[in-house]
């Protein structure tokens, strides 16, 4: 480890080492000794963090056995999830001394990464996040409160709550032309609920600008939002939904809209995907094939193909292009859950796993993916920018970090005392056509963060 001892070992005037070699060797043990600090502080967290959830368990008699998860009571997200951040707590920590220092490689990213906006009003922490694909452009967060909350992008302020659920509210996904949403749940039901909001005006945003890279420092958390001055109570309220897809025997955990908003697919700790006539509510397949709970789903923007990941370390691929033959591909590549996959543009999947690494997939090759990121945490919901091709990976160790599709690492956004998340980073979605955020993230810190990315056309190209 470095120690100043070794300053003074390296600043002799008898060294036999060129003067430009000892002050690179200086500037790389100086970041190495701030990546062991950070370390230290991380694993305080990160014990606190054990504890104060064990110290949770406890008190409301969970169990971790199967036997017991398989109570209807218990199988919600908010319940299981706490066992689960737990375990994934100690493996983190346990790993943490054999991190990839992979911050000591130089980049020459200028890009600029401007935190916009906070969106604060949930009560527990948030899974997801999405954005309307149809006027008015509003930000919706799934919390495991229960609640769905949608958001004035500009201002911050919520507009509407959606309190229909009676568990934790996993995901959220908005209709391809409608003003629908469709929330999955830990109440093992999914939801197609409407919305109708009109948007306040906009206000000016505070400057808080900043070049992002691989260098930030970290800095001690700061408090998590306050949520006892709850904004989302004064915002309509809607507590029924429209249509409400029932059949699985667990925890909903995801749910995405089939192109065209006719039919919608679920994943469920059931190990089963649901796919439903939206309008009738009827189940229309049921896709299993997974060893392990599901993790998540998500659909082709413009094919009617269907993508789900699970526990088992696989992701399959599901056809519904031609009505008579539902194919199905079997997708292994990753030791540990994986996390999402998600489509991208062409032929490409993007998948992530709490094996710490992402890989990007030839749906036409399925042997070995044609890239792979290693990264030094669990990854979770990804997602991408398919203009710009860009990959956002949110992870546990409350780093947001953008990759191109051939795995060049682009930016790290800015995390510090100031700004940023404080805990677990669970989702992620890019807007590309909204002028002010391009990019917005969630955590298990109660709050999403709304970001401006301007990733230089020369760095994208490298």
């Amino acid at each position: 480890m470095w120690a100043p001892g070794m300053h003074n070992l390296l600043s002799l005037q008898d060294s036999k080492l060129p003067s430009s070699v000892r002050s690179t060797l200086l500037e790389l043990f100086g970041q190495i000794e701030r990546e062991f600090e950070n370390l230290y502080i991380e694993n305080l967290e990160l014990r606190r963090e054990i504890e104060t959830l064990n110290e949770r368990l406890a008190a409301e008699g969970q169990a971790i056995d199967g036997a017991e998860l398989s109570k209807g009571q218990l199988k919600t997200k908010a319940s299981h999830s706490t066992s689960q951040l737990s375990q994934k707590l100690k493996t983190t920590y346990k790993a943490s001394t054999s991190k990839i220092v992979s911050s000591f490689k130089t980049t020459t990213s200028r890009a600029v990464c401007q935190l916009v906006k906070e969106y604060i009003g949930h009560r527990d922490g948030i899974w997801d996040v999405s954005v309307a694909r149809t006027q008015p452009v509003v930000l919706g967060t799934a919390s495991a409160d229960h609640t769905a909350l949608l958001w004035s992008i500009e201002t911050g302020r919520s507009l509407a709550k959606y309190a229909g659920h009676v568990g934790s509210v996993n995901s959220i996904k908005f209709h391809p032309s409608e003003q629908l949403a469709l929330t999955a749940s830990g109440d093992q039901t999914a939801h197609v609920w409407r919305y109708a909001v009109q948007l306040p005006a906009p206000q000016p945003a505070a400057d808080s600008s900043q070049l992002c890279g691989e260098d930030e420092v970290e800095c001690s958390d700061k408090d998590e939002p306050d949520a006892d001055a709850d904004p989302s109570s004064d915002c309509p309220t809607i507590r029924a939904p429209l249509t409400s897809l029932k059949s699985h025997q667990g925890v909903v955990i995801a749910a995405d809209w089939l192109v065209g908003g006719k039919q919608a697919v679920t994943a469920s700790w059931d190990r089963t995907a649901n796919l439903y006539d939206v309008e009738t509510s009827e189940l229309v397949h049921s896709l299993t094939g997974h060893d392990q709970e599901l993790t998540h789903c998500c659909t082709h923007p413009t094919q009617r193909l269907v993508v789900t990941s699970s526990r088992d370390t696989t992701f399959r691929l599901w056809d519904f292009r031609d009505p008579s033959i539902h194919s199905v591909n079997v997708f292994q590549g990753h030791t540990d859950t994986v996390t999402s996959a998600v489509f991208t543009v062409g032929d490409n999947v993007v998948s992530g796993s709490d094996d710490r690494t992402v890989k990007v997939w030839d749906l036409k090759n399925m042997r070995s993916p044609i890239a792979t990121i290693r990264t030094d945490s669990a990854i979770n919901r990804i997602n991408v920018c398919v203009g710009q091709k860009i990959i956002a990976l949110p992870h546990d160790n409350r780093q947001v970090r953008l990759f191109d599709m051939s795995g060049v690492r682009l930016a790290r956004l800015p995390r510090s005392s100031r700004q940023g998340h404080r805990r677990m980073v669970c989702g992620s979605a890019w807007s590309e056509d909204h002028p002010v955020c391009n990019l917005f993230t969630c955590g298990f810190d109660r709050q999403a963060i709304g970001w401006n990315i301007n990733i230089p056309a020369l760095l994208q190209e490298k």
